[in-house]
Parts: structure tokens; C-alpha cells; sequence
């Protein structure tokens, strides 16, 4: 068995692997950039390495780092989690030349599905269905249209080295391919050093089904059944469950079988996953289900199969990555009850997903199901990695307990002053079509409007805030901004701000109205509800308007400026694109906000950019 491990990675999936590590005796290392000296997978290791600057590039993506850590450590096995150098099969066989157990699949089964498309005719040689597509080696960009036109609109174009949603577009008509291409490269670029695609006709009712599977050194393959991860937004995945739903036992036994037959063509070991896309359109059938890749890691989902198995895959991984067999056979896996997993981000839908960063202050995600997170009170949320800080899990013996009891979690979560997508996935989960087993990865797109909801404050957030200030103020004997009214009836009332509106609020003394939880501090109330989290200024702090006037395109993160395409002088329309900001390992095009002129431009391609920075300022057309 391995004596000590170190886990190349970061985040909650490091603090996940560092739990199972320890119930089986073993020794954790971690590492750590500059941003992560105080995270908390740190704190829980039993040591931990610093391995370079903040950017991932510089640190957590460079395996001589990472083996030089385990070599100083005297640790004898190197897990990668997932993402980074993951599914890097060159950093494999570098652990393995080190004389260090690498717990994942072997090299050649990570370089063997590492590139879409080489991995879809290989699939199609041991006979699982594939989505109708190109494959080809001609990458210029007049045959990928010509193959395009040919296939049909919507036609999706693929990073053939790509995975966890980044350079995918999905392209509706033929004049938007161009761009859409160029787009989907440079992300690839960034993300896979690798710009090279592939074209897959885009499925009109498609439900993302995966199914788990898991091999080892004798010969050994199984599957844990099948998930459903057709709840995405921008082709990442934001609620995943298992089993899926509306699935038959004869196309359940299909599909697994097919995952199986993948996993056996590449020799695989380890934890993996196969994913399919199937055509819903007439419910989820064995011959509408297509392989679309292979994730040769463990997957950010994977709570969800260990629930309804009983199984812990991360311990599966070290006892298999120490050569020993796969602790069940086929026969012994069962599916029990039904687990729904929701992705909490630091990001604001209102205001269109960007990504929310700094300090969390306040951080309670309750007690209830099941919390995996790389984070506590106090920590900070980076910049320079992926936004996602917890997974929120169920298991009940129903998907309509489970959907009802991880919908209270979600709209329980306090966090503050970061912004989260807590209401919107309790938003998502309550959906009567989500509720109905009424899914396709179109889902949030459609009802995008409906999710995202208002993140104005009703009168009932209202009143909590003054019922919370005016008590506060009673125990703690403090000085607030309370009202009184001479020759009349008594009243005890609280003036509040919020984003430029005052009201002066009558109290009604009960701590807590609206199901709602708050503090207050530094002149300040803030109020949780239903995911949600409201800040009220005890006094005056202005409108909060850009001073730069609404013409003033402001950066709405740290980030890298990648393109710009106007200059000053230009005459721009409402709507386009005027530069695109890459942050968080994600695109952000900045666009005109009316018809005008650019009259200051400080953005230069390849500039790094604060927060509410001045970009660009438009100047609106004379009417």
C-alpha cells in the first residue's frame, strides 16, 4: 500500500483526496502556489511543498515541480485529481521515470483518448456509436466550413484536446462560423496548448449522459452505472445526478456495456469516465446514444455514484494505483436511492455569471447532505483558478426528496461579501421541468431569465434588515439609525441604503422575518435569503454609479485583456464587440452599450487589467 502521497492539485478536490488518504493510514503532501499558502487543502496535509507564483502555469502546471516535491518529501505516489496535469500523459510517464506510483490510468490509455478525435475512431473500431461528424486532419479553416455546411446547422466545434467545457462552440448559422472558429481556437490555445478541432453535429434534444468505469492492473473492468449531467451552462456542467432519470434497465445494461468495451480498448486502469450525448427527443433509447469522449481522471461528479454505490472511488484509485484488484466484481455493484450533486460558484448571475472574487468573510454552508470545498471563513477566493469553491450532495431514496432536500441547501448557503450561484440552483432545481425529468442541455439556456430571478431586495428583505439593525442595536446597546415620532403612536423604525435607494423601514421586532439570517457590522446590515445575500449601508454611500459616466466600459474583474478591436475614433454599434477580457479561464467579450464613438482607449492587447479599470469609453451618436 502506498506509505505517503502527494496530491498535485489544489482546491476541494485535494482536501477530498486528503480525507480518504488519511481513513486509510497514508501520509498527505500537498502543494501550494503563492495565492494557496494559507488555503485550506494546506492546512489539512500533513506537509505541504511550495511549488512557485500564483498563476497555474508557473506552479500547480509544472510536473518538474510537482516530482521534485514528492522526491524532497520522500513520497512515494503522486495523485493528480482532476484538471491541471490530470489527463497529461507525458507528466505520467514522468512520475512513473521518477520511480513514483502514479495513481491514474497508464500513459498510453491517457494519450489514446487524449485527442477527440483520434479517440472517436477508435471507439467506432470496438464498436460503440459515435455522433456524426469530422474527424479530418485538415485544419484550415475553409474545410472546417466546407465540412460544416455539409453536416448541417447547429454544428458544434470541439478542441480535440479540450474537456471540461473550454473550446467548445455551438454554431447556429453558417455566417457566424468564422468567428465562432477563431474564438474556440484561441481558447484551446490557452487552456490545451492545442488549437486543433472537431466537428460533431449538434444533437437538437441532447441529454449528457456518462457512465462511470473502473479497471485495474489484472485485466478487471466494471462500471458504477450511468449519470446525468445535462444541466450546463456554457458547456460546463452545474448539476449532475445518478442514476439518470428515465433511464430502462435495457438501456442501462446497453450503455454500460458500451463504456466498458471503451474502457477495454485502451487497457485502461483506474477511474475513468465515458460520455455519451443522447437524442431525447423520443426519451433516452440504446440506439440514440452516442460517445462524444473519455475523461481518463476521476470527475468533479463523482460524489453522486459514490453515494447511490456505496463505493469510495478515491480509495478505489490508491488501492488499484498499488496493484491491487478492483475490491468488487460486477455482480456486487448495485444502485441504491438517488444522489443529486449542484456546483456552487463564486460568480454573480446577475450580472451575467462574472466571476466574484476576494475574501469570504462570511462563508456557512450549513450541516445538511453532504459539503465537499476547498475553503473555510476566512480564505480568500482567487483570481487564478477555476470559481467553483463548493459541490453541494444529497442522497435520499427518491429524486423528488432528493431534488427538495438539496434545494434547502442551496438556498440556506451564507456567503458574503463573494457573490455565489446559490439561488440560481436552487432556482434551477425547483423548476418544474427539472422536477418532471424534463432535461436537455439546452435547459438553463432557455430559462436562463427565470433562474437568474431578482436580486433586488423584496419588502420582506427589506424589513428583515431593519428588524436585524434595530435589535442589534437593543443588544448591543449601540448607536443606530433608528426613528422615532413625537404626538404620535409609538414607532421604532430603521433608515437603510441599498444601491442608491433609502427607506426608512418600521420594525417589527422579530429577528429572522422572511426566513432570513443576517449580521451587522462596520455600518452595515446584510441579509440572507433564499441563496441570496443583501448588504443594506446604515447610511448614505451615494449611487454607485461608474465615474466615469455610462458611456465608460469598465473591466468587471482582474484579468488579460486578448483582443481588442476598435480604436479610437470608431464608430461602434449597440452591441458589438468592442474587446475580450480572458479571466478565470474564460472568454468575456466587452461590447458597446449603445451607437456611439470610442473616445478613450486604454486597453492594449495583452495588458493585464484590475477590476472597474476604464477600458474604453463610448461616447453616445447625437440623436
Amino acid at each position: 500500500m502506498i506509505a505517503k502521497l502527494l496530491i498535485a492539485n489544489r482546491g476541494e478536490i485535494a482536501c477530498r483526496i486528503i480525507r480518504t488518504a488519511r481513513a486509510m493510514g497514508i501520509a498527505t503532501v500537498a502543494v501550494y502556489s503563492d495565492a494557496d499558502a494559507r488555503a485550506l487543502h494546506v492546512r489539512q496535509a500533513d506537509e505541504a511543498v511550495h511549488i512557485g507564483p500564483s498563476p497555474a502555469a508557473e506552479s500547480y502546471l509544472v510536473g518538474d515541480k510537482i516530482i521534485a516535491a514528492a522526491k524532497q518529501t520522500g513520497a512515494d505516489a503522486i495523485h493528480p485529481g482532476y484538471g491541471f496535469l490530470s489527463e497529461n500523459a507525458g507528466f505520467a510517464q514522468a512520475v512513473i521515470d521518477a520511480g513514483l506510483i502514479w495513481v491514474g490510468p497508464k500513459p498510453a490509455s491517457i494519450e489514446a483518448m487524449g485527442l477527440k478525435d483520434a479517440a472517436k475512431t477508435l471507439m467506432m473500431e470496438a464498436g460503440v456509436p459515435v455522433t456524426p461528424g469530422y474527424l479530418g486532419t485538415d485544419q484550415s479553416a475553409e474545410r472546417l466550413k466546407k465540412e460544416a455546411d455539409a453536416i448541417g446547422y447547429p454544428v458544434l466545434i470541439k478542441a480535440v484536446a479540450g474537456g471540461g467545457g473550454k473550446g467548445m462552440r455551438k454554431v447556429d448559422k453558417a455566417e457566424d462560423f468564422e468567428a465562432d472558429l477563431q474564438s474556440c481556437r484561441r481558447e484551446a490555445k490557452a487552456s490545451f496548448s492545442n488549437d486543433e478541432v472537431l466537428l460533431e453535429k449538434w444533437i437538437t434534444s441532447p441529454r449528457h449522459i456518462e457512465v462511470q468505469v473502473f479497471g485495474d492492473s489484472h485485466g478487471n473492468v466494471v462500471h458504477l452505472f450511468e449519470r446525468d449531467c445535462s444541466l450546463q451552462r456554457r458547456h460546463q456542467k452545474v448539476i449532475e445526478e445518478a442514476p439518470a432519470p428515465g433511464m430502462d434497465e435495457a438501456t442501462r445494461e446497453e450503455i454500460c456495456a458500451a463504456a466498458v468495451r471503451a474502457a477495454k480498448a485502451v487497457d485502461y486502469e483506474g477511474a475513468g469516465t465515458i460520455e455519451f450525448i443522447a437524442d431525447a427527443s423520443e426519451g433516452l433509447r440504446a440506439d440514440r446514444i452516442f460517445f462524444m469522449e473519455m475523461n481518463t481522471r476521476l470527475q468533479v461528479e463523482h460524489p453522486v455514484t459514490e453515494e447511490i454505490t456505496g463505493v469510495d472511488l478515491v480509495e478505489w484509485q490508491l488501492r488499484v494505483a498499488a496493484g491491487e484488484p478492483i475490491p468488487l466484481q460486477q455482480e456486487d455493484l448495485a444502485i441504491t436511492g438517488h444522489a443529486i450533486e449542484a456546483r456552487l460558484y463564486a460568480e454573480d448571475p446577475s450580472s451575467g455569471f462574472l466571476p466574484s472574487t476576494g475574501p469570504l468573510d462570511h462563508f456557512d454552508l450549513g450541516s445538511e447532505g453532504r459539503i465537499e470545498t476547498g475553503v473555510a471563513e476566512g480564505d480568500m477566493i482567487s483570481p487564478h483558478y477555476d470559481p467553483m469553491v463548493a459541490k453541494l450532495v444529497v442522497w435520499e431514496k427518491t429524486r423528488a426528496d432528493a431534488i427538495e432536500a438539496l434545494a434547502d441547501i442551496a438556498e440556506s448557503v451564507e456567503v458574503w461579501p463573494v457573490k455565489t450561484n446559490a439561488a440560481f440552483l436552487a432556482n434551477a432545481l425547483l423548476e418544474d421541468d427539472f422536477v418532471e425529468a424534463q432535461l436537455d442541455t439546452g435547459f438553463i439556456e432557455r430559462k436562463l431569465d427565470r433562474l437568474v430571478g431578482d436580486d433586488a431586495p423584496d419588502d420582506a428583505i427589506w424589513q428583515a434588515a431593519a428588524d436585524f439593525t434595530v435589535l442589534d442595536a437593543i443588544e448591543e446597546n449601540a448607536p443606530r439609525p433608528i426613528g422615532f415620532r413625537l404626538n404620535a403612536d409609538p414607532r421604532v423604525a430603521a433608515t437603510l441604503f441599498h444601491k442608491g435607494e433609502s427607506r426608512t423601514v418600521d420594525v417589527i421586532g422579530e429577528r429572522g422575518a422572511a426566513h432570513a439570517t443576517g449580521f451587522v457590522e462596520d455600518a452595515r446590515t446584510v441579509v440572507f435569503a433564499d441563496g441570496q445575500s443583501f448588504e443594506f449601508a446604515l447610511e448614505s454611500r451615494g449611487s454607485g454609479a461608474a465615474a466615469a459616466g455610462s458611456g465608460a466600459i469598465l473591466a468587471p474583474m482582474p484579468g488579460k485583456v486578448i483582443a481588442v478591436d476598435v480604436a479610437e475614433g470608431d464608430r461602434v454599434t449597440a452591441g458589438q464587440r468592442l474587446m475580450v477580457l480572458e479571466a478565470m479561464k474564460m472568454e468575456h467579450a466587452l461590447t458597446a452599450p449603445f451607437d456611439g464613438t470610442v473616445t478613450e482607449l486604454s486597453a492594449a492587447t495583452g495588458g493585464q487589467v484590475q477590476v472597474e479599470a476604464v477600458l474604453c469609453v463610448v461616447e453616445p451618436a447625437e440623436e
